[in-house]
Protein backbone atom coordinates (compact mmCIF):
# COMPACT_ATOMS: atom_id res chain seq x y z
CA UNK A 1 0.00 0.00 0.00
CA UNK A 2 1.68 3.60 -0.59
CA UNK A 3 1.85 6.08 1.51
CA UNK A 4 -0.54 8.36 -0.59
CA UNK A 5 -3.27 6.13 -0.11
CA UNK A 6 -2.38 5.12 3.90
CA UNK A 7 -2.63 9.38 4.27
CA UNK A 8 -5.88 9.18 2.26
CA UNK A 9 -7.29 6.53 4.45
CA UNK A 10 -6.22 7.86 7.62
CA UNK A 11 -7.68 10.90 6.74
CA UNK A 12 -10.77 9.44 6.00
CA UNK A 13 -11.24 7.11 8.74
CA UNK A 14 -8.91 8.51 11.53
CA UNK A 15 -7.20 6.02 13.67
CA UNK A 16 -8.69 2.84 13.41
CA UNK A 17 -7.49 3.12 9.06
CA UNK A 18 -4.00 3.81 10.90
CA UNK A 19 -4.23 0.70 12.37
CA UNK A 20 -5.02 -1.11 8.96
CA UNK A 21 -2.03 0.84 7.05
CA UNK A 22 0.57 -0.74 10.13
CA UNK A 23 -0.82 -4.07 9.08
CA UNK A 24 0.10 -3.86 5.52
CA UNK A 25 2.60 -1.35 5.41
CA UNK A 26 4.95 -0.36 7.89
CA UNK A 27 7.26 1.94 6.32
CA UNK A 28 4.16 3.90 5.60
CA UNK A 29 3.21 4.35 9.13
CA UNK A 30 6.80 5.76 9.93
CA UNK A 31 6.39 8.43 7.34
CA UNK A 32 2.57 9.18 7.91
CA UNK A 33 3.57 9.65 12.20
CA UNK A 34 6.24 12.15 11.14
CA UNK A 35 4.55 14.05 8.81
CA UNK A 36 0.57 14.51 10.05
CA UNK A 37 -1.61 14.42 12.48
CA UNK A 38 -5.10 12.16 11.51
CA UNK A 39 -8.22 13.98 11.83
CA UNK A 40 -10.53 12.14 14.72
CA UNK A 41 -13.12 10.04 13.08
CA UNK A 42 -16.78 10.59 13.34
CA UNK A 43 -18.70 8.38 15.64
CA UNK A 44 -20.98 7.25 12.63
CA UNK A 45 -17.71 6.15 10.67
CA UNK A 46 -16.34 4.79 13.72
CA UNK A 47 -18.94 2.48 13.41
CA UNK A 48 -19.13 1.41 10.10
CA UNK A 49 -14.71 1.16 10.00
CA UNK A 50 -13.85 -2.56 10.72
CA UNK A 51 -11.75 -3.02 13.79
CA UNK A 52 -8.26 -3.92 13.68
CA UNK A 53 -6.80 -6.64 15.27
CA UNK A 54 -3.46 -7.85 15.30
CA UNK A 55 -3.54 -11.52 14.03
CA UNK A 56 -5.42 -10.26 11.04
CA UNK A 57 -3.16 -10.81 7.89
CA UNK A 58 -2.16 -7.84 6.27
CA UNK A 59 -3.62 -8.37 2.94
CA UNK A 60 -7.17 -9.38 4.74
CA UNK A 61 -6.30 -6.03 6.13
CA UNK A 62 -6.56 -3.69 2.95
CA UNK A 63 -9.06 -5.94 1.47
CA UNK A 64 -11.40 -4.65 4.85
CA UNK A 65 -10.76 -1.52 4.06
CA UNK A 66 -11.09 -1.33 0.22
CA UNK A 67 -14.64 -2.61 0.89
CA UNK A 68 -15.65 -0.23 3.56
CA UNK A 69 -14.48 2.54 0.97
CA UNK A 70 -16.54 1.05 -1.99
CA UNK A 71 -19.59 0.91 0.49
CA UNK A 72 -19.08 5.09 1.49
CA UNK A 73 -18.33 5.92 -2.29
CA UNK A 74 -19.67 3.28 -4.60
CA UNK A 75 -19.03 3.98 -8.36
CA UNK A 76 -22.66 4.57 -10.27
CA UNK A 77 -23.49 1.25 -11.79
CA UNK A 78 -25.39 2.96 -14.81
CA UNK A 79 -24.22 5.72 -17.24
CA UNK A 80 -24.48 9.07 -15.78
CA UNK A 81 -26.93 11.60 -17.00
CA UNK A 82 -26.00 15.22 -17.18
CA UNK A 83 -27.87 18.25 -18.00
CA UNK A 84 -28.01 21.80 -17.95
CA UNK A 85 -31.06 23.83 -16.34
CA UNK A 86 -31.62 27.32 -16.69
CA UNK A 87 -33.32 30.99 -15.11
CA UNK A 88 -34.98 31.67 -17.83
CA UNK A 89 -35.38 35.86 -18.41
CA UNK A 90 -37.58 35.16 -21.71
CA UNK A 91 -40.17 33.13 -23.00
CA UNK A 92 -39.32 33.62 -26.73
CA UNK A 93 -40.05 30.64 -28.51
CA UNK A 94 -36.88 30.95 -30.95
CA UNK A 95 -34.57 31.24 -27.79
CA UNK A 96 -35.95 28.05 -26.43
CA UNK A 97 -35.46 25.99 -29.63
CA UNK A 98 -31.97 27.36 -29.60
CA UNK A 99 -31.54 26.65 -25.76
CA UNK A 100 -32.84 22.42 -26.81
CA UNK A 101 -31.47 21.99 -29.69
CA UNK A 102 -27.62 22.94 -28.14
CA UNK A 103 -28.58 20.45 -25.40
CA UNK A 104 -29.56 17.88 -28.17
CA UNK A 105 -25.82 18.38 -29.43
CA UNK A 106 -24.45 18.19 -25.84
CA UNK A 107 -26.13 14.95 -25.24
CA UNK A 108 -28.11 15.76 -22.59
CA UNK A 109 -30.04 13.13 -20.71
CA UNK A 110 -32.17 13.59 -17.42
CA UNK A 111 -33.68 16.41 -15.93
CA UNK A 112 -33.69 19.60 -17.39
CA UNK A 113 -34.86 22.35 -15.22
CA UNK A 114 -36.41 25.28 -16.89
CA UNK A 115 -36.83 28.18 -14.03
CA UNK A 116 -39.35 30.86 -14.84
CA UNK A 117 -38.65 32.25 -11.26
CA UNK A 118 -41.44 32.73 -8.59
CA UNK A 119 -45.56 32.65 -8.80
CA UNK A 120 -47.51 35.74 -10.19
CA UNK A 121 -50.57 37.12 -11.49
CA UNK A 122 -50.96 39.89 -13.79
CA UNK A 123 -54.99 40.55 -12.46
CA UNK A 124 -56.22 37.95 -15.36
CA UNK A 125 -54.19 34.73 -15.38
CA UNK A 126 -51.49 32.67 -13.92
CA UNK A 127 -47.91 32.36 -14.00
CA UNK A 128 -44.61 33.47 -12.73
CA UNK A 129 -42.53 36.42 -12.75
CA UNK A 130 -39.16 35.65 -14.85
CA UNK A 131 -35.43 36.55 -14.03
CA UNK A 132 -35.83 39.20 -16.26
CA UNK A 133 -38.53 40.95 -14.22
CA UNK A 134 -41.41 40.34 -17.09
CA UNK A 135 -44.54 38.69 -16.35
CA UNK A 136 -44.79 35.59 -17.79
CA UNK A 137 -48.79 33.36 -17.63
CA UNK A 138 -49.04 30.13 -17.79
CA UNK A 139 -49.64 29.32 -21.48
CA UNK A 140 -46.72 31.42 -22.40
CA UNK A 141 -44.48 29.53 -20.95
CA UNK A 142 -45.80 25.92 -22.25
CA UNK A 143 -45.46 27.63 -25.50
CA UNK A 144 -41.93 28.36 -24.90
CA UNK A 145 -41.28 25.03 -23.34
CA UNK A 146 -42.74 23.30 -26.34
CA UNK A 147 -40.43 25.01 -28.35
CA UNK A 148 -37.20 24.11 -26.16
CA UNK A 149 -38.79 20.61 -26.87
CA UNK A 150 -39.03 20.97 -30.94
CA UNK A 151 -35.16 22.17 -30.24
CA UNK A 152 -34.25 19.23 -28.58
CA UNK A 153 -35.11 16.39 -31.13
CA UNK A 154 -34.91 18.14 -34.14
CA UNK A 155 -31.23 18.37 -32.94
CA UNK A 156 -30.55 15.06 -32.23
CA UNK A 157 -28.94 12.59 -34.43
CA UNK A 158 -30.72 10.43 -36.38
CA UNK A 159 -31.73 6.98 -34.66
CA UNK A 160 -30.65 8.46 -31.12
CA UNK A 161 -32.25 7.35 -28.11
CA UNK A 162 -31.89 10.27 -26.08
CA UNK A 163 -34.45 11.30 -23.70
CA UNK A 164 -35.08 14.19 -21.15
CA UNK A 165 -37.52 14.98 -18.61
CA UNK A 166 -38.14 18.67 -19.31
CA UNK A 167 -39.71 20.35 -16.21
CA UNK A 168 -41.29 23.59 -15.54
CA UNK A 169 -39.66 25.35 -12.61
CA UNK A 170 -40.88 28.10 -10.56
CA UNK A 171 -40.34 28.87 -6.45
CA UNK A 172 -41.78 28.93 -3.01
CA UNK A 173 -40.09 32.66 -2.99
CA UNK A 174 -42.80 34.93 -1.73
CA UNK A 175 -45.64 33.84 -4.31
CA UNK A 176 -47.49 37.20 -5.70
CA UNK A 177 -50.82 35.04 -6.16
CA UNK A 178 -54.59 35.18 -5.18
CA UNK A 179 -54.30 32.08 -4.08
CA UNK A 180 -51.34 29.37 -4.10
CA UNK A 181 -53.46 26.07 -3.75
CA UNK A 182 -55.04 27.50 -7.33
CA UNK A 183 -51.59 28.24 -8.73
CA UNK A 184 -50.28 25.02 -7.51
CA UNK A 185 -53.58 23.26 -9.66
CA UNK A 186 -52.24 25.37 -12.54
CA UNK A 187 -49.38 24.19 -12.51
CA UNK A 188 -50.12 21.09 -12.93
CA UNK A 189 -52.60 21.32 -15.42
CA UNK A 190 -50.04 22.90 -18.02
CA UNK A 191 -47.52 20.92 -16.94
CA UNK A 192 -50.14 18.30 -18.76
CA UNK A 193 -51.16 20.20 -21.69
CA UNK A 194 -47.17 20.30 -22.69
CA UNK A 195 -47.54 16.33 -22.55
CA UNK A 196 -49.90 16.38 -24.93
CA UNK A 197 -48.34 18.80 -27.04
CA UNK A 198 -45.53 16.74 -27.15
CA UNK A 199 -47.83 13.28 -27.89
CA UNK A 200 -49.55 14.87 -30.92
CA UNK A 201 -46.10 16.66 -32.29
CA UNK A 202 -44.62 12.72 -31.81
CA UNK A 203 -42.11 14.01 -29.89
CA UNK A 204 -43.04 12.42 -26.60
CA UNK A 205 -40.53 9.82 -27.69
CA UNK A 206 -37.80 12.36 -26.84
CA UNK A 207 -39.04 14.87 -24.13
CA UNK A 208 -41.63 14.03 -20.98
CA UNK A 209 -43.63 16.53 -19.21
CA UNK A 210 -42.40 17.46 -15.56
CA UNK A 211 -43.00 20.33 -13.38
CA UNK A 212 -40.07 21.58 -10.37
CA UNK A 213 -39.91 23.36 -7.35
CA UNK A 214 -37.28 25.46 -6.35
CA UNK A 215 -38.42 24.84 -2.63
CA UNK A 216 -36.53 26.95 0.34
CA UNK A 217 -37.67 27.00 3.82
CA UNK A 218 -36.52 30.00 4.61
CA UNK A 219 -38.50 31.54 1.65
CA UNK A 220 -41.85 30.35 3.67
CA UNK A 221 -41.03 30.06 7.35
CA UNK A 222 -44.66 29.12 7.77
CA UNK A 223 -44.68 26.47 5.25
CA UNK A 224 -48.64 26.79 4.40
CA UNK A 225 -47.50 28.62 0.94
CA UNK A 226 -45.83 25.83 -0.07
CA UNK A 227 -48.22 23.00 1.09
CA UNK A 228 -51.17 24.73 -0.43
CA UNK A 229 -49.18 25.05 -3.70
CA UNK A 230 -47.75 21.31 -3.47
CA UNK A 231 -51.74 20.23 -2.37
CA UNK A 232 -52.72 21.87 -5.27
CA UNK A 233 -51.02 20.44 -7.92
CA UNK A 234 -51.22 16.50 -6.00
CA UNK A 235 -55.58 17.30 -6.45
CA UNK A 236 -54.94 17.38 -9.98
CA UNK A 237 -53.33 13.78 -10.25
CA UNK A 238 -51.41 14.89 -13.17
CA UNK A 239 -49.22 11.69 -13.17
CA UNK A 240 -46.21 14.19 -13.67
CA UNK A 241 -43.52 13.98 -10.80
CA UNK A 242 -42.76 17.34 -9.56
CA UNK A 243 -39.20 17.93 -8.64
CA UNK A 244 -37.93 19.74 -5.77
CA UNK A 245 -34.74 21.01 -6.18
CA UNK A 246 -33.98 23.52 -3.14
CA UNK A 247 -32.48 23.22 0.08
CA UNK A 248 -33.18 22.56 3.62
CA UNK A 249 -31.75 25.32 5.23
CA UNK A 250 -29.90 24.10 8.21
CA UNK A 251 -31.63 20.67 8.09
CA UNK A 252 -34.07 19.39 10.28
CA UNK A 253 -32.64 19.60 13.41
CA UNK A 254 -31.52 23.69 13.12
CA UNK A 255 -33.29 24.34 10.63
CA UNK A 256 -36.85 25.89 9.75
CA UNK A 257 -38.89 23.40 8.96
CA UNK A 258 -39.86 20.40 10.92
CA UNK A 259 -38.78 16.79 9.58
CA UNK A 260 -42.62 16.14 8.18
CA UNK A 261 -42.62 19.42 6.70
CA UNK A 262 -39.31 18.78 4.79
CA UNK A 263 -40.20 15.19 4.26
CA UNK A 264 -43.64 16.37 2.47
CA UNK A 265 -42.11 17.94 -0.01
CA UNK A 266 -39.23 15.88 -1.10
CA UNK A 267 -41.25 11.96 -1.02
CA UNK A 268 -44.39 12.67 1.35
CA UNK A 269 -47.05 13.90 -1.48
CA UNK A 270 -47.12 11.43 -4.15
CA UNK A 271 -45.58 13.83 -7.07
CA UNK A 272 -42.75 14.47 -5.16
CA UNK A 273 -39.57 13.62 -6.30
CA UNK A 274 -35.68 15.48 -4.97
CA UNK A 275 -33.10 16.72 -7.11
CA UNK A 276 -31.37 18.50 -3.78
CA UNK A 277 -29.12 21.55 -4.24
CA UNK A 278 -25.69 20.18 -3.28
CA UNK A 279 -23.76 23.03 -2.37
CA UNK A 280 -21.05 21.79 0.48
CA UNK A 281 -20.63 19.14 2.35
CA UNK A 282 -23.22 20.78 4.97
CA UNK A 283 -26.29 20.42 2.39
CA UNK A 284 -25.21 16.78 1.89
CA UNK A 285 -25.17 16.15 5.43
CA UNK A 286 -28.41 18.17 5.73
CA UNK A 287 -30.26 15.81 3.21
CA UNK A 288 -28.53 12.34 4.20
CA UNK A 289 -30.23 13.02 7.62
CA UNK A 290 -33.92 13.96 6.32
CA UNK A 291 -33.24 10.98 4.47
CA UNK A 292 -32.70 8.37 7.73
CA UNK A 293 -35.58 9.99 9.45
CA UNK A 294 -38.44 9.10 6.43
CA UNK A 295 -36.49 5.39 6.30
CA UNK A 296 -36.77 5.01 10.41
CA UNK A 297 -39.87 7.32 11.02
CA UNK A 298 -42.22 7.11 8.23
CA UNK A 299 -40.85 3.67 6.22
CA UNK A 300 -39.69 5.74 3.52
CA UNK A 301 -37.24 6.39 0.81
CA UNK A 302 -36.78 10.22 -0.15
CA UNK A 303 -36.81 9.13 -4.25
CA UNK A 304 -34.16 10.82 -5.18
CA UNK A 305 -33.87 11.72 -9.23
CA UNK A 306 -30.36 13.04 -9.33
CA UNK A 307 -28.75 16.47 -7.39
CA UNK A 308 -28.24 19.74 -8.51
CA UNK A 309 -24.76 22.23 -8.36
CA UNK A 310 -24.58 25.98 -9.72
CA UNK A 311 -21.26 25.59 -10.60
CA UNK A 312 -19.91 28.45 -13.27
CA UNK A 313 -16.14 29.74 -13.84
CA UNK A 314 -16.82 32.54 -11.50
CA UNK A 315 -18.02 31.12 -8.02
CA UNK A 316 -15.91 27.71 -8.97
CA UNK A 317 -18.43 25.59 -7.21
CA UNK A 318 -18.99 22.01 -6.13
CA UNK A 319 -18.78 19.94 -9.65
CA UNK A 320 -21.82 18.24 -10.12
CA UNK A 321 -19.92 14.75 -10.13
CA UNK A 322 -18.54 15.44 -6.44
CA UNK A 323 -21.42 16.60 -5.47
CA UNK A 324 -23.28 13.49 -6.11
CA UNK A 325 -20.50 11.64 -4.47
CA UNK A 326 -21.00 13.94 -1.01
CA UNK A 327 -24.70 12.87 -0.82
CA UNK A 328 -23.86 9.02 -1.87
CA UNK A 329 -21.05 9.16 0.77
CA UNK A 330 -22.98 10.69 3.76
CA UNK A 331 -25.73 8.44 3.01
CA UNK A 332 -23.55 5.21 3.54
CA UNK A 333 -21.99 6.86 6.71
CA UNK A 334 -24.91 8.30 8.43
CA UNK A 335 -27.20 4.89 7.40
CA UNK A 336 -24.55 2.90 9.42
CA UNK A 337 -22.84 1.27 5.97
CA UNK A 338 -26.50 0.93 4.58
CA UNK A 339 -27.92 3.83 2.74
CA UNK A 340 -31.71 4.82 3.57
CA UNK A 341 -32.02 5.69 -0.12
CA UNK A 342 -30.19 5.75 -3.52
CA UNK A 343 -29.13 8.52 -5.73
CA UNK A 344 -29.33 7.68 -9.36
CA UNK A 345 -26.12 8.97 -11.24
CA UNK A 346 -27.62 11.95 -12.69
CA UNK A 347 -27.01 15.46 -12.44
CA UNK A 348 -28.05 18.94 -13.65
CA UNK A 349 -25.99 22.46 -12.90
CA UNK A 350 -28.52 25.37 -13.11
CA UNK A 351 -26.93 28.55 -15.02
CA UNK A 352 -28.41 31.90 -16.16
CA UNK A 353 -29.13 31.34 -20.24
Amino acid sequence: MSIERCKNLIYKFGLQALALCVAGAIGCLVTLIVTSRPTPPSAAAERVMPKAVSHIPAHAAVVRVRAVLRKLDPKPKTRSRATISLYERTTAPSVFRKQGCNAAKRGATGVVILDFGKPSYNGHTYGTMLFSGAFAGNEEITRAMFGYASGYAGCLPRGSTDHISLARGTSNYHPSVPNVYRAGRKWARETLALQRMLHNARLDGFVTSAAADDVEPAWDRSFWRTHDFYRGYADSRVGHPLYNYGSLDGGIVSGVWSAHQAFYVTGGMRYARAIPEIYNQTMAREWAALAQVAHRRYHRQIQFAGVMTERTSANHGVKPKDAHRMLVRELAVQGHGTAPASVPAAYTNITSY
